[in-house]
């Protein structure tokens, strides 16, 4: 694992920094007081103290996001992210390193984007979800994967990260705050009134919240401030099966009767038309 990110991240059970060790073919995380979490051979190292209160993304549905970022069609959100990471990371050259973090980084290709466009910085993915950290591990050089839980404390050291991105994730803005340098930025991303409006009604697919900004003002507590914001779009042109495989990546999987789905999915024709709207807020540290 990259030693210049495992220099930031800490024991979730008492909070000392970590290191690598390796025992044969084994190897692991440890801290001065002896706790050990394992590297999977996939990549990705277990920083989950104790168990999680639920499993993440499912291999169905990971498999589905990852099939259908591949095909560029949510580009727009990880060209979104990476202007917006630009201003706030040191230029190369300066000797410094910074961290950028994804909070709920599932596959970890927006991650991937902010990292090409910022050749000087490495990357965490956290996520609580096995097959999508088994992913994240190998979506670029410079990315470090860890299984966390981000309800909970976050095990990275006070004001680590230069750049903490929360993209359709839940927020937990104190461990946010703690985390982030004081002269960082969060960037989060949620879906606008009108995103997949087409599918909402045919497909009965969940809806955008009314009161969503409120949500995610109340959700970031007293912590941040917005700094500013702006809603992307970019409109698609869906075969059935990538309807099929958008509806299976998202929370919607949760509450649709696959039959049901399929026909309706059916019904549409195609090319399916559909609108990709999301809302990108910068928030510095309070």
């Amino acid at each position: 694992m990259d030693p210049r990110v495992v220099d930031r991240l800490r024991c979730p059970v008492c909070g000392e920094p970590l290191a690598e060790a390796v025992t044969g073919a084994s190897r692991a995380l440890r801290c001065p007081r002896g706790h050990s979490f394992d590297i999977a051979r996939q990549g990705y190292v277990n920083l989950l103290a104790g168990r999680a209160p639920h499993g993440g993304d499912t291999a169905e549905m990971v498999a589905a996001r990852a099939d259908f970022l591949a095909a560029g069609h949510y580009d727009v959100i990880s060209a979104a992210l990476a202007e917006a990471a630009r201003p706030v990371v040191p230029p190369a050259g300066d000797g410094a390193y910074p961290l950028v973090v994804d909070a709920g980084a599932g596959t970890g290709r927006h991650l991937a984007a902010v990292l090409a466009a910022l050749p000087q910085a490495a990357g965490l993915a956290l996520d609580v979800s096995k097959p999508a950290l088994r992913r994240a591990a190998r979506a670029h050089p410079r990315v470090t994967a860890a299984l966390a839980d981000t309800w909970r404390r976050l095990p990275l050291a006070d004001a680590a990260t230069a750049v903490l991105l929360n993209v359709f994730a839940p927020r937990n803005g104190a461990e946010f705050h703690r985390v982030l340098d004081p002269a960082g930025r969060l960037l989060v991303v949620t879906p606008d009134a009108d995103h997949l409006t087409e599918l909402v009604d045919s497909l009965g697919l969940l809806r955008v919240d009314p009161a969503k900004a409120e949500r995610v003002a109340a959700s970031l507590g007293g912590h941040f401030t917005e700094e500013s914001a702006a809603v992307h779009r970019r409109q698609l042109s869906l075969t059935g099966p990538e309807v099929s495989t958008l509806v299976g990546m998202g929370p919607s999987a949760w509450h649709t009767d696959p039959a049901g789905l399929a026909a309706r999915i059916t019904a549409l024709g195609e090319p399916v038309r559909v609108t990709v709207a999301v809302r990108l807020g910068v928030h510095r540290p309070r």
